[in-house]
This record gives structure tokens, sequence and C-alpha cells, in this order.
């Protein structure tokens, strides 16, 4: 089987990194390039953190910074689930890695507009990026097999409580890129909260005995204590990763078509997916939303790639 071509965007972020670990893992993945947002925390931190976690796993992929700012609205960050740094808890060597100088926005461009149509994009941050790509050279929009993206919920949010974080901090971007006609996968809350990584599993983790494991161990333990002083969960879901175990194995999922809509009006409801779960407008879907996962499963994923780091 072919590995699934991807330029993975993300907002590095503790779930981010998980995702980052994951995909440089699978066989099933192939990973062109880590394309970074100012999302969890400003730009330069995000971009640092991801630099971080590709040193420390040796994961060959180049990282390429993106948009600093969100397209319209100013700017916010998620300082109270990630912390100052945007990745707090893990205690990383010194960074002697580098970012490329080419703008992550670019770099998707170029890559899709060189490809055959058979790169997925896998925005796990606010889709900045990937709206200013569609906006800045529109002939990449066909050629983009699919967007497998964490963000939303058809249910509550989590940043307001209509809006889930990564899309209330680009609304408008969003909208772009639901309403481009691209195929898109929505894992949103109320698919990823299920994924809670309760201190059993981060001791499983970690007592597979490697860098990997350590890493995700210093992450989870970080996100324990933020969790449940913000939302009162029992321990941090692991959203972002998601998207990689979808593209690893999509039968851990159940997927509901829907079609989707972003509120970028200024109110109450500001960010909020629309989701027609039960199709009262009779419109086309526009999005398979995530529903349910196998949490058995996703974490078995998880553990199997972990092992394959020294």
């Amino acid at each position: 089987m072919t590995a699934r071509k991807i330029i993975l965007d993300c907002d590095p972020g503790h779930d981010d990194a998980i995702a980052m670990l994951m995909a440089n893992a699978s066989s099933k993945i192939d990973l062109l390039g880590i394309t970074i947002v100012a999302g969890n925390q400003t730009l330069a931190k995000t971009a640092h953190n991801g630099l971080n976690v590709a040193q420390l796993l040796d994961i060959d992929a180049k990282i390429y910074p993106g948009m600093p700012q969100p397209l319209v609205r100013q700017q916010v960050v998620a300082g109270n689930v990630h912390g100052t740094t945007g990745l707090d808890g893990p205690v990383f060597p010194e960074l002697h890695r580098e970012a490329e100088k080419l703008n992550g926005v670019q770099f998707i461009i170029d890559t899709l507009m060189a490809s055959d149509g058979d790169i997925t994009l896998v925005p796990t941050g606010p889709l900045t990026n990937i709206a200013t790509a569609m906006r800045m050279e529109p002939l990449i929009v066909p050629k983009i097999q699919e967007i497998v993206l964490m963000g939303g919920a058809y249910g509550t949010g989590n940043f307001t409580p209509s809006a889930e974080f990564n899309i209330f901090a680009d609304p408008e971007a969003a909208r772009v890129v639901f309403k481009s006609g691209v195929p898109i996968v929505m894992m949103g809350l109320d698919l990823t909260n299920q994924t809670v990584c309760t201190p059993d599993v981060i001791e499983r983790m970690e007592a597979i005995g490697n860098k990997a494991g350590k890493l995700f161990g210093d992450l989870m333990r970080f996100t324990l204590k933020t969790q449940f002083e913000e939302f009162g969960l029992e321990a941090g879901p692991i959203h972002d990763a998601t998207t990689i175990g979808y593209l690893i194995d999509p039968t851990m999922f159940e997927m509901q078509d829907m079609f989707v809509e972003v509120d970028i009006n200024r109110g109450p409801c500001y960010g909020r997916t629309v989701c027609d779960e039960l199709n009262v407008l009779k419109q086309t879907p526009n999005a398979k939303v995530g529903k349910k996962i196998d949490r058995d499963k996703f974490f078995d994923l998880v553990a199997d790639c972990i092992k394959t780091y020294k």
C-alpha cells in the first residue's frame, strides 16, 4: 500500500507534538513537511516548539513557519491550556535545528502545484495557513486530495460556549476552507474529547522506555492539571492526534456526512461550526464529521507509534 502523502500544518501545542510523533512514525504516512501557524501560542513560540520536537525525535521533515496572525480578528492564544511557551512540561536540550526560510504558505502552494493531486493537508491548528494559500493561489484547491483537520464541534465549544479554539482563533480562515469544495474530514471536540489521556495511559506509554514515551509522558502529565482546571476533564484529550489516527486506520472512527458552516458574525456564536447533523437544510454535505472513536484501538496505535523510536 502506498503511503499517504501529507503536509502537517500545526501550532505545537501538546497534542500537536503527539501528532508529529505519530505522523513521523507510521509507514502509512509520507510526511512531506511540517508547516507552523500561530495558534496555541505566537508563531515564534509554536515554531520553536515544533523545532524542539523534531530535533528530539529525529524527524527529518523540514519545518516551515507560516502566518503569524489571523486573517481578520485579533490574535488569541491558548496559554491557559498549553502554558506560556505553548509546550510547557517537557525540558528539551539546547536547540540546534533551524526552520526553513521559505514561508509555510508558499511551501504549501509550491508542493501542491508540483503534485499529482495526491497530497492531503492535515491542519491541527487555526486554518490561517491553509486559507491564505487558497487565496494566494486558487489553482491549488483542486490539487488537494483531502483536508483532515482538528477543529470545531457539532456540540459545545471549549474556548467559548459555542466555539472550539482552533476555529475561534481564525473563523474567517475556517470559513474559506469549509467553502472551498475540498473534501474535508473534521475531528471536532465531540470526538476528540473521547481520547482522554488518563494516568494509566501515560504510565503505559512511559513504560515503553524510550525518548518518545518519555516525551509523551512529559506532555500529557502537564495537561492533567490544566484540562481539569479549565474544563473539569479528568485528563487531557489528545485532540490533534486523531487526525493522524484517522489517516492510519479510519476503521477506528464513526463518521457522519454533514453540511458545515462557520459563523463569522461577531456575536456569541462567533467561530462556531454549525453542523447540520439532522440534515434540516437539505444541503450537500461538505465534511465527514467525527462522532465516535474506538479509544482502546486509538491508544494501541499511539503505543505502536511510540515503539518505533529508539
